[in-house]
């Protein structure tokens, strides 16, 4: 299969350099330092995986006419802006690994919806000061038609990526996948970026894992009323968030704090990398979505807009 990546950086990075180190024809479109970088040197990856490859660089879109697949990386308020150069491409499918629960729709405005993939990733790690990318989490990356059902096209993607071996599956409940994902990564990025730490130490501290939690319920009080079943199964479990008590919560997220401990002490959720090199951040894309949606439903997320607007302050002194 022929693949484009748009967006070089740590995660599109993982998944180029592992496809390409698989034997696959892989596109990667990228700017600015970040193409100079991958031209020089190829795509470097430490940690889970130990890879140098070279690889093709594209930094003019019209340049590239067609795909098999398109995999979006860029953040979910560069996605609108990053897709629109490429709206001539002929692509079989594409799908986004951004967060949230936008993106299939600024796809669709684009590609079709015919064309649109819903995707979940469970695979991170961090663009390092020397290009290099350091691989932290291959948990698992899902993808499956939209809203639901078998997909083909799906399963082809899903042999080729564990072939280059990025833990992949295919979802025939995708839009419950994502919501679900949605659910616990709202709260894992409010606390993130509030309290500047390492995911275990906050998931570990029982009054910050409360906050996350309050986020994390109200989140699924809004898929309730948008009538989405959420999973209650791991690695995205809501269940024991949203269907116990608030202690219950809290319990499981303490738990999952001591996984990131033993298993992954260094991960630190994207949006503090963000902050951290003075990007710009996904919340108005995702936790103002939320905020908007539930407005419409009379759904009540009081902790969601305290977390918006604290961190919406820091998105706005980003530039300063």
């Amino acid at each position: 299969m022929k693949f484009a990546i748009l967006g070089a950086g740590a995660l599109g990075s993982i998944l180029g350099g592992h496809l390409i180190r698989a034997g696959n024809d892989v596109a990667m479109l990228a700017r600015g330092r970040r193409a100079a970088d991958l031209r020089d040197n190829g795509i470097r990856v430490q940690g889970l995986s130990d890879l140098t490859v070279p690889c093709q660089v594209v930094t003019d879109p019209a340049a590239l006419q067609e795909a098999d697949v398109l995999i979006v990386t860029v953040n979910t308020y560069q996605t609108e802006d990053a897709i629109h150069p490429l709206k001539h491409l002929r692509v079989g499918s594409v799908f986004s690994v951004a967060n949230g629960v936008l993106k299939n729709r600024q796809l669709g405005a684009v590609f079709g919806d015919d064309k649109v993939l819903g995707s979940i990733a469970m695979v991170s790690g961090e663009l390092l000061g020397d290009g290099a990318v350091n691989f932290t989490v291959n948990q698992l990356l899902e993808i499956g038609a939209l809203p639901s059902g078998p997909s083909a096209v799906g399963s082809t993607i899903a042999e080729h990526l564990n072939d280059a071996v990025i833990n992949t599956a295919v979802s025939e409940t995708i839009q419950t996948d994502e919501w679900s994902k949605y659910v616990n990564w709202s709260g894992m990025m409010a606390l993130s970026v509030l309290t500047r730490l390492a995911t275990y130490k906050f998931l570990a501290d029982p009054k910050a894992a409360r906050v996350a939690a309050k986020v994390m319920r109200e989140t699924a009080a809004l898929a309730a009323a948008l009538e989405i079943p959420l999973s209650d199964r791991p690695p995205v479990a809501c269940d024991a968030i949203g269907g116990g008590s608030e202690d219950d919560a809290v319990a499981v997220l303490q738990k999952l704090g001591r996984a990131f401990e033993k298993n992954a002490p260094q991960h630190r959720v994207s949006a503090l990398q963000d902050v951290e090199r003075g990007q710009h951040l996904e919340i108005h894309e995702t936790l103002g979505h939320t905020i908007a949606e539930a407005g419409r439903l009379g759904v009540p997320v009081p902790t969601i807009e305290t977390c918006y607007g604290l961190i919406g302050a820091v998105d706005r002194w980003i530039d300063n």
